[in-house]
């Protein structure tokens, strides 16, 4: 039923909209209170990791993020290896620089963990003509929370334009870390890209390439769902 416009009232469906407006606005004003006034800014790796657990695990991975120590590039140890890559490409050197990574390294751990990475990585990039242009980057924000969206490598594969994010760790990679990830690229960076530019999530250690599969329309509120989840518990662990 509705009041008619003519007399000078709003519909119900008007009043409706102007609640429902009202009280987004409080729930976000609740969260930014409560999260004390700033938003926890969280890499796509912590997304992953909170997204593929549940229950009490997954409560446990949000207090796990927000009480560790802040991030520090010297003990971050695939950091070289990702600086190695990038610095191979944008020298436009070829693949067989990729041979000359694990012989500088002086770290015992690295020169058992990298030889594998780099042998991953010659074999995906194979007798590919690679070029080089500069990733964008940017953020995703949703209900108070922060997810930085930064790719290392734009690479120009055959002529076709690829934004890639590494994969790095020995672990298998996970659907969850296969899907998300290159949502996160074609949700953040697409305004950034090239008309026809591909975002996609490189397995350095297993030579393979993912690109985007799941639909991003229908995918993002499940994306927010989980970043809602962060904010309301993030204040309580």
């Amino acid at each position: 039923m509705e009041i008619s416009h003519d007399e000078g009232y709003l519909s119900m469906s008007d009043i409706e909209n102007c609640i429902f407006g009202y009280v987004l606005l409080k729930l976000k004003d609740n969260c930014l209170s409560n999260l004390g006034g700033s938003m926890p800014n969280l890499s796509l790796s912590d997304l992953i990791d909170v997204v593929s657990k549940s229950g009490t695990p997954k409560a446990t991975k949000v207090r796990q993020i927000k009480n560790r120590p802040a991030y520090q590039p010297a003990i971050d140890f695939y950091k070289p290896l990702r600086d190695a890559f990038v610095k191979i490409h944008t020298e436009g050197a070829d693949r067989s620089s990729l041979d000359g990574i694990v012989p500088k390294l002086t770290d015992v751990k690295k020169i058992t963990s990298y030889p594998e990475l780099v042998e991953g990585y010659k074999k995906w990039w194979g007798k590919k003509k690679i070029g080089w242009f500069v990733p964008p980057r940017g953020t995703y924000s949703h209900a108070g929370i922060d997810i930085s969206v930064n790719p290392e490598l734009g690479l120009v594969i055959d002529g076709a334009r690829v934004v890639i994010k590494l994969y790095m760790k020995a672990d298998p990679i996970s659907q969850y870390r296969v899907d998300l990830i290159p949502l996160l690229l074609e949700l953040v960076l697409r305004d950034k890209c090239q008309a026809g530019d591909a975002v996609g999530l490189l397995d350095a250690r297993k030579g393979k390439l993912h690109y985007l599969t799941v639909n991003p329309g229908t995918s993002k509120p499940i994306l927010d769902a989980e970043l809602a989840y962060v904010a309301a518990l993030w204040p309580h662990v």
